[in-house]
């Protein structure tokens, strides 16, 4: 079966996206490569105007729809990337925009894209339900709808990525790519077969979401609700994408929600890099399947960087919990005065620093002259924290880690 997309199509839009769109970043990551055991190399795709791939496929759509004279207008329908590079893109040539959003969309979103000029329309509480009406529309009011990723030019759009890629590091063994409806990996899977057919093109998916594995392998996984990878929360992957990826990727991989936060915060700390739950997940396959990559030279893309703050925040916190740098302690003591200016003075010598103290004589089953000190502690990891909890019990302390 010929594809729909063919390399062609691919380097036409690279031709189209020159000088609209950012040839990113694709370099080595040293310290990356020595932790996960792989050559790592990363596109950086969080770099663009939008902080996404997405304006690829939406800056090709546009001009394609510009050069043939249908510039009435275009509905989309997103919580997120593909609306920010459909409004910019469609604001950038002269294209008036509609996205359907659900009601849902944090306000961050919403005003961002209404700051690239496109008119935001909140409908339902699903995307589903966003969908339908952006479908109805633009049968109501003459638009062209321009879906995420079940398209021919946004897939040859997002190919870009692949070209740019093997340009910067023509011997690469794996390209490693998220995976929601599809569209990146296929775009990429075209122009990466055309290129270098022999290169390995493994997916990776959420295993909350694991819609393509499941279409693709046949398995029955069970879907989840929320991730924090939601750029690839999709339900159905796209038609086009199915086939292109069951004829061309070679693997499909799932990670979890814990590989993903890691992931966040090794580029975070690593790279000096902010990538969005979705941009991280091939790294965190990486992280999860190490021997699968060993020794391989692995080209990863960070694929977007548009990440709630609090989010962020709380991935951070629950990150340095799990490394032993932020950790709760529970310590028994005797009642009795100076009793916490010893506990915080034997934990300061330590050389540990106290973030919160918790004094607790109702709530506890000890005896009635004894207490419950609860500390917060930063540590330098794991090591540290054992070295803290052993100078309180060396001071006469009773102590231990609450997770």
């Amino acid at each position: 079966m010929a594809p729909m997309v063919a390399i062609d199509d691919i380097e036409l839009a690279a031709q189209r996206l020159r000088g609209q769109v950012l040839d990113t970043p694709c370099v080595e990551s040293r310290t990356l490569s020595q932790i996960v055991g792989a050559q790592v190399f990363l596109k950086f795709e969080n770099l663009q105007f939008t902080a996404s791939f997405k304006e690829r496929g939406a800056c090709n759509k546009m001009t394609e729809l510009a050069e043939a004279g249908l510039t009435t207008g275009v509905v989309a329908m997103s919580a997120g990337n593909h609306a920010q590079g459909v409004a910019y893109h469609a604001q950038r040539l002269g294209i008036p925009a509609t996205i359907v959003m659900p009601r849902f969309t944090p306000g961050v979103k919403i005003e961002r894209t209404r700051g690239f000029g496109a008119n935001v329309v909140l409908f339902g509480d699903s995307l589903e339900a966003a969908r339908g009406h952006a479908y109805e529309l633009a049968e109501r009011e003459g638009l062209t709808f321009v879906h995420p990723y079940d398209d021919d030019a946004v897939i040859a759009g997002q190919g870009t990525v692949a070209l740019e890629m093997l340009e910067a590091v023509p011997d690469l063994d794996t390209l490693v790519v998220s995976v929601g409806g599809g569209g990146l990996i296929a775009g990429m899977a075209i122009a990466a077969r055309a290129r270098r057919p022999g290169i390995e093109i493994v997916g990776v998916q959420t295993a909350r979401f694991p819609a393509m594995v499941n279409a693709i392998q046949g398995t029955q996984h069970p879907g989840g609700t929320s991730t924090i990878a939601e750029g690839i929360a999709v339900g159905t992957p796209g038609e086009r994408n199915r086939e292109i990826v069951a004829r061309l990727v070679d693997d499909l991989l799932l990670v979890d929600e814990g590989d993903i936060e890691q992931a966040v915060l090794m580029l975070l700390e690593i790279e000096k890099t902010l990538v969005e739950g979705a941009g991280a997940a091939g790294l965190a396959a990486l992280i999860r399947h190490p021997e699968r990559f060993r020794g391989k030279r692995v080209g990863l893309v960070l694929s977007g960087g548009n990440i709630d703050p609090l989010l962020l925040a709380a991935i951070i916190e629950r990150g340095m919990v799990r490394a032993g740098r932020l950790a709760r302690l529970q310590v028994g003591a005797r009642d009795v005065p100076g009793v916490l200016a010893r506990i915080t003075t034997t934990v300061a010598e330590a050389g540990a620093n106290i973030d919160e103290v918790h004094h607790q004589r109702a709530f506890t089953m000890l005896a009635a002259q004894n207490v419950d000190i609860e500390l917060v502690l930063q540590t330098r990891g794991r090591e540290h924290l054992a070295a803290v909890i052993e100078a309180l019990h060396h001071a006469g302390f009773q102590a231990e880690e609450k997770r």
